[in-house]
Formats: structure tokens, sequence, C-alpha cells
């Protein structure tokens, strides 16, 4: 009795077999998609260079402005022409983040730009094709440059103290870090354009529009906080303290080294500002898992 073996067939390449070690989408190569994405395009580098630029010189001018109010106040002669302006020995220590108005101003617009260019332009389909779950493609995008503005804005406040020094020396106004709330300044100074970004991403993302999502930051970060001042502030006596929970005046607080009566610290400052970044990431977030690309 004849046996006749069998031969089984040859397993082709890869058959029976799963996804390759490390192979696929996961949310670290999404972040290191955005990373990309974000560091390699000119006018974003350019853009970033110069929100360091601006924070750096604005520092270096208070802090020489700082030194002149000093010594116009040290002089009991010309003390009255200056009569009114701030202690210049009591605004010395905030001369690191001094440049944060504009810093909030340039990566705000920044935020926007990177993230509603992408609808305009069509290019957002090709990253939900890479990433079909659309979440982590939106997060990444946001972590990716919420630490890039935390790092730029910390950076430029470390910066600003070290080139104010030699400013401030003459006129023995230099400080150091260990300087109360100092350290704190130096850091909440990242930390608020950190979140500045968040929200103007989420504006983005939601208004789809460059022009509009600009505005709308805009807006929201500097004209509204005017016009509760100057037009509304009269119209009821709430108004005025429901103002301390706006997005700007929580950054102010949160850089703050000294608190005004009634008024936020820096940790309340941080959550009110935090707030305004989550529930406006949650709404972005929510409204892109479901319209259309």
């Amino acid at each position: 009795m004849s046996h006749t073996a069998t031969a089984s067939a040859p397993e082709t390449a890869g058959s029976h077999r799963g996804p390759a070690k490390g192979s696929g989408v996961n949310f670290a190569r999404v972040l290191k998609s955005e990373w990309i994405k974000v560091t390699t395009v000119p006018s974003t580098v350019i853009m970033l260079s110069i929100t360091v630029v601006v924070m750096v010189g604005l520092a270096a001018l208070f802090a020489w402005q700082t030194t002149i109010l000093f010594d116009l106040q040290s002089d009991p002669e010309v003390a009255a022409q200056v009569q009114g302006a701030p202690d210049a020995t009591s605004i010395v220590s905030t001369i690191p983040g001094s440049g944060l108005i504009f810093g909030q101003l340039l990566m705000g617009s920044l935020a926007v730009v990177l993230i509603a260019s992408e609808w305009g332009t069509g290019m957002i389909r090709s990253t939900m094709v890479a990433v079909p779950k659309r979440i982590p493609a939106l997060l990444a995008k946001q972590l990716v440059f919420a630490v890039i503005a935390f790092i730029l804005g910390a950076g430029s406040a470390f910066v600003g103290y070290l080139v104010a020094q030699p400013i401030l020396a003459p006129s023995d106004l230099a400080f150091g870090l260990d300087t109360d709330g100092v350290l704190l300044h130096i850091i909440n100074t990242g930390s608020v354009l950190a979140l500045v970004a968040i929200i103007a991403m989420s504006i983005g993302t939601l208004l789809r529009n460059t022009a509009g999502g600009v505005v709308t930051t805009i807006g929201l970060l500097f004209v509204l906080p005017i016009l509760v001042a100057t037009l509304l502030a009269g119209i009821a006596d709430w108004i005025p303290d429901a103002a301390r929970f706006l997005p700007s005046s929580a950054g102010e607080q949160m850089v703050a080294i000294t608190i005004a009566e009634d008024a936020l610290n820096q940790w309340q400052g941080a959550l009110v500002l935090g707030g305004w970044a989550l529930v406006l990431l949650v709404i972005s977030v929510a409204v892109t898992k479901k319209r259309d690309v």
C-alpha cells in the first residue's frame, strides 16, 4: 500500500500574520506627524521666532522704562511729573512676562491659521484619511501646539529675565529668580500662551475659517474686555465682577506677582482660563466628530 506524501502549499510572505510589530496608526505617531507639520513649515517657524523676539524685546524695553521711572521717582524735584505712575520697585519683577499680550496675539492668530487653513484648503481630508478616528488627530494638533506655546512663552520670559538684569543693575533694581513670585510668573507666562493656543485652535476648528477665527479670537481676548470696561460696566453692578472671569483677566492674574483685594489669585486665574480652554476644546471635538470633513 503506497502512501502519497501531501506537501502543504508554501505560505506566501505575510500570510496568516498579524500586523508587523509597531505598525499601524497610534497616538504617538499622530503626534510625531503633527510635530513635523508645525516645525517644517517655514512661515510657522518664522512666526514663532518673531514671537520670541517680540516678547524678549518688550521685556528689555520695559526694563529700560522702569529704570527711567525709578530715576524720576527718586528725584524729589521731578517726582511730581510722574505722580500717579506705579512705583517702579513694585512692577520690576513683572518684567520677564511683559510681552505676554503680544505673545497672545501672535500665538492665538497662528493657532487659528494652523487649523483653519487645513479646513480651507481641504488638506484636513488627508489627515482624516490617515487617521480615521478624528478625535486623536484633533487632540494631537492641540497638544503639539500647546506644548510649543508653553515652551516658547516660558522660554521667552526666562530670556527676558536674563536680558533685563544688566539693564536694571545700574539702578540697583536687579532681582533673582528666588524673588517671591518670579519663578511662577515665568512658568505661567508659558501656561497662559498654551491655554490661549488651545482656545484659539478650538475657535478655528469650530469656524473653519482663518479670517473669522482670528477676528473671533482677538475679539474674545482683547476687544470684549475693553467693551465690558468702557461700555457695559455701568449697566449693572455684577458686570465688573463677571469681567474677572474673562480669559484675558484670568490670564493677567496667572502672571501677577501681587494680588489686589477681591481679585483672583494665580491658581484661580488658571482654573478660569483652563475652564475656557476645556469647554471650547470639548465643543470643538464634539462638532468635529459629527460634521462632514
